[in-house]
């Protein structure tokens, strides 16, 4: 490897004639910038992305062939590959950007006066378990190619931030987006214990899942995923799909945001079944456009839409909440969400022991 070469002060006060001559041979110096050599030389350098047959069968997803990171390398080498391109980057990427979406709508000078009291302590929550979803997926999703165990570990939180994130939408659409005849139906009358129940239920089988299958996965694997969190959004959009079809949408404009959040999520929910357009083409969509990214991609607007979609319901029906449903219940029903997140983390606790050597 040639070595390059710095002028001195004096090379660069040459002659003309003496440039033209430096010129013209093949010895030309280069002249460096010595700030950006030395920040570059002081951050570690990161092993480059493998293939598919370079890394155990854990670690592999179906037809994604290349832009693995290795397995085993210190811890900050993977927190540094948050620059770097690999498979994962864009899908670690899209959830961090839409956390911070998130935190700034209600702390950022987009919250215009957003105060915590008991009307708005549910949309608090929801916002908390909007930012704890998206940090636990860009996290698992960074750092799960350390190790098997750092894998298990940090997908099951990633399960756990799912099932408290559903309970926190649900909570928040049963008290801020539902409607009078809904709410005193018999699915209104044990919707947040069902949904709890279903919250929990989806990170169990999740969990299990991921204990009981080994890749390649069977089709069983993706049922178990996928018919709980089927169940859990029927039963927690039902206070908007009840307003959709019973409400004029002109009567509020929170209305087509929440019919785009159902679009959203039933696309994302497509993508994460099924393995397109990557099963197409395999090796084509490894760093962009392969269906777990989309399903991010999808999944973050869902989540977007759905945030605003609450904040216009609750400023619509911040002024009778209390009448409508009275402190005491508020805070009864904001007392089951700590309580929903305790059994989810105790349980994906209970699971992670069980996939232990």
């Amino acid at each position: 490897m040639k070595s390059s070469v710095v002028p001195t002060h004096t090379d660069l006060n040459t002659s003309a004639s003496s440039r033209t001559d430096l010129g013209s041979s093949p010895m030309m110096p280069r002249v460096s910038l010595s700030a950006p050599s030395l920040f570059l030389a002081a951050l570690p350098s990161l092993p480059p992305t493998v293939r598919d047959a370079d890394v155990p069968p854990l670690f592999r997803e179906p037809f994604i062939l290349s832009g693995y990171r290795p397995p085993g390398l210190p811890w900050r080498c993977y927190v540094l590959s948050l620059f770097q391109i690999h498979n994962e980057t864009l899908s670690v990427w899209s959830h961090l950007l839409a956390a911070v979406c998130v935190a700034l709508r209600f702390t950022g000078p987009e919250g215009q006066g957003f105060s915590v009291d008991v009307a708005s302590l549910p949309l608090v929550l929801y916002a908390f378990s909007a930012v704890t979803y998206l940090s636990c997926s860009a996290s698992a999703h960074l750092l799960q190619s350390h190790s098997e165990s750092a894998h298990y570990s940090l997908f099951f939180l990633d399960y756990v931030g799912v099932a408290i994130y559903q309970y926190g939408s649900a909570l928040a659409l049963c008290l801020y987006s539902s409607d009078t005849a809904w709410m005193q139906s018999m699915l209104g009358q044990v919707f947040l214990p069902a949904a709890a129940m279903l919250a929990w239920l989806c990170c169990t089988a999740s969990c299990y899942a991921k204990v009981r299958f080994r890749r390649p996965y069977p089709p069983r694997r993706k049922l178990c995923q996928v018919l709980p969190m089927g169940a859990a959004f029927l039963l927690d959009i039902s206070p908007v799909a009840h307003r959709l079809a019973t409400h004029s949408w002109s009567s509020s404009p929170a209305l087509a945001l929440h019919c785009l959040q159902v679009v959203l999520f039933l696309l994302s929910a497509f993508f994460f079944s099924f393995p397109v357009p990557e099963r197409c083409s395999p090796g084509d969509y490894d760093i962009v456009g392969h269906a777990h990214q989309l399903f991010h991609f999808l999944l973050c607007g869902c989540t977007l839409a759905q945030q605003e979609a609450l904040l216009q319901d609750f400023l619509w029906r911040r002024p009778a909440l209390l009448r409508v449903f009275g402190e005491q219940r508020l805070l009864l029903a904001c007392a089951s969400f700590p309580l929903l997140a305790l059994c989810c983390s105790l349980t994906a606790l209970a699971m992670r022991r069980l996939s232990s050597p």
